[in-house]
């Protein structure tokens, strides 16, 4: 199976990551930033926040789903805010999503937040409430396994360890253990934003020790649309199955300002 995570950047780059997407043909993939604004005026829409001003494609779900027209969905929201066009407010989604191909079974899952609650009127301070996903597929070659993402918290001051981090990577471990069974191959990705040697790291071990990022070398998951120094967000860690399986952090192309990481388990 190919196993894809992504931040989509609220589909900023839509057009070049749904071409990419297209060609891949991700048999799991795991996506963040996911918005979902149905009956939107217009296909893109702005969100601002911090003085910022940042285009989102307004119904990335279906659009992502009509790229993928055979994939199952589970969308996983976290907050129901405001996004705009112009001066006109426009309520949206936004969480993640988790696409499986037509092969897989699901024969286990567990959807909840590793931070917060569900907000429905609004996103939100930060640290804002984030969710995850984890699910136990069955393929007719591989047997089980079991994959979870979450986009852990952003905090404005920075990627250090706090305690709301590191409570959250406990609940995504527990989580993950709720729904694996024993021997199967484990899969934890996602938008961690912490640093390498974070805590989190430290608490996953119980279900995935080995963080292909770093023990493949690679020096940041992040591309050229992002323009601060610190380079480290993405993450795919591992169990002893998939420790020495093909993998890639893809710097070319660009679909976003988060690197994709690509993982093959046979």
């Amino acid at each position: 199976m190919k196993i894809v995570s992504l931040n989509a950047w609220g589909g900023r780059l839509f057009e070049k990551m749904s071409r990419w997407l297209a060609e891949e043909q991700p048999d799991i993939l795991c996506l963040q930033e996911v918005v979902y604004a149905p009956g939107s005026p217009s296909a893109w829409l702005d969100y601002r926040d911090d003085g910022q001003n940042l285009p989102q494609r307004a119904d990335m779900l279906r659009d992502i789903m009509r790229v993928l027209p055979d994939h199952g969905v589970t969308f996983c929201p976290a907050a129901c805010g405001t996004l705009w066009l112009g001066e006109r407010p426009v309520p949206a989604l936004w969480g993640l999503a988790t696409f499986l191909g037509p092969e897989l079974t699901v024969v286990g899952q567990h959807q909840g937040f590793v931070h917060g609650d569900f907000s429905p009127t609004g996103f939100g301070p930060h640290p804002r409430s984030r969710t995850a996903h984890v699910v136990r597929v069955f393929h007719p070659e591989e047997g089980g396994v079991t994959v979870g993402h979450m986009h852990g918290l952003r905090d404005p001051n920075g990627k250090m360890d706090t305690p709301v981090r590191g409570e959250q990577a406990r609940k995504f471990a527990t989580m993950i253990q709720n729904v694996l069974q024993p021997g199967d191959p484990v899969i934890a990705c996602g938008d961690f934003n912490v640093l390498p040697g974070s805590e989190t790291f430290r608490v996953m071990t119980r279900v995935a020790p080995y963080n292909l990022v770093t023990l493949r070398g690679y020096e940041g998951t992040r591309t050229s649309h992002y323009p601060k120094p610190q380079r480290w967000a993405d993450y795919m860690l591992v169990n002893g199955p998939l420790k020495d399986a093909p993998f890639e952090v893809v710097t070319d192309p660009e679909i976003s300002d988060h690197c994709p990481l690509v993982l093959h388990t046979a």
